[in-house]
């Protein structure tokens, strides 16, 4: 197992709930535990998309939990030879049956709109993904998605009750605030997933006296640490301006001394 693994996944596994009731979900939290202990030896996950890697890495945590009988996971929903969705996975604990739904998330405190409800104004760094969109299609497509007759064919040859199965949602984020913003009220989620920054790319040259660092996404689970390539900021500068031309806002580590270590993303809006 390479270090990149270790870490990526040492970096989900401590990375909370996003929520601190099933209030806002309407579904029950899965919460698993938040410490690392080991990784086996011949771990192998394969996957290069950072949500199913994601997936992944609950899955074991969760196989090697006495208590979980496994049955599958990321079953493909068809209709008329077309995917209609996917449930990740189903499992019994305790003996009872679940469905679980895997979440994990990047969200941005947007400060360009205004919004009635708090929720909405947690974004995706590009602006295209909102945790209010998640939550309702979380709500009116994937946990529906166990009921329909589909669905029901293609698990008969497991023996499962639908009636029987609760739905669980283990849903993780990392949140980053605006730059030197303290007044933002983020009491309806989990405040101890707040893990950066963001600021606009117009103005990173507030910064030009750190040393950076652009992880690949993957990367992006990872606490920033000093083993890295560290560029200076001219270096830097330059490849998040092609990014940004491209509306993209990646995110990077900014060193600012060998013990002080910041994550923030960089925006183009």
């Amino acid at each position: 197992m390479n270090k990149s693994t270790l870490l990526r996944y040492k970096g989900y596994v401590k990375t909370p709930s996003l929520f601190k009731s099933n209030d806002l979900t309407h579904v029950d939290l899965l919460e698993l535990p938040l410490t690392f202990k080991s990784l086996d030896r011949d771990s192998d996950f394969k996957n290069q998309r950072l949500g199913k890697l994601v997936e992944e890495f609950v899955f074991y945590q969760l196989k090697h939990q006495t208590s979980v009988n496994w049955i599958i996971e990321n079953i493909q929903i068809q209709k008329e030879q077309q995917t209609i969705g996917e449930i990740d996975a189903l499992f019994y604990m305790k003996e009872k049956p679940i469905h679980l739904e895997i979440v994990y998330k990047f969200y941005l405190y947007d400060t360009l709109e205004s919004y009635t409800n708090p929720l909405f104004y947690w974004i995706g760094p590009n602006r295209k993904d909102a945790l209010c969109y998640k939550l309702e299609k979380l709500k009116n497509k994937q946990f529906p998605l166990l009921y329909k007759n589909e669905t029901k064919h293609q698990l008969e040859d497991y023996n499962i009750n639908i009636a029987e199965v609760s739905q669980k949602l283990c849903f993780k984020a990392q949140l980053f605030l605006p730059y030197k913003r303290d007044d933002i009220n983020i009491d309806a989620i989990n405040e101890q997933c707040v893990y950066g920054f963001y600021i606009s790319y117009k103005d990173i040259n507030l910064f030009e006296a750190y040393k950076f660092h652009i992880p690949e996404k993957l990367d992006w689970l990872i606490d920033p640490h000093n083993n890295v390539e560290w560029q200076d900021f001219n270096r830097a500068k330059d490849l998040i301006e092609k990014q940004i031309k491209e509306n993209r806002s990646p995110l990077v580590w900014l060193k600012v001394n060998n013990t002080k270590f910041e994550k923030c993303f960089i925006t183009f809006w």
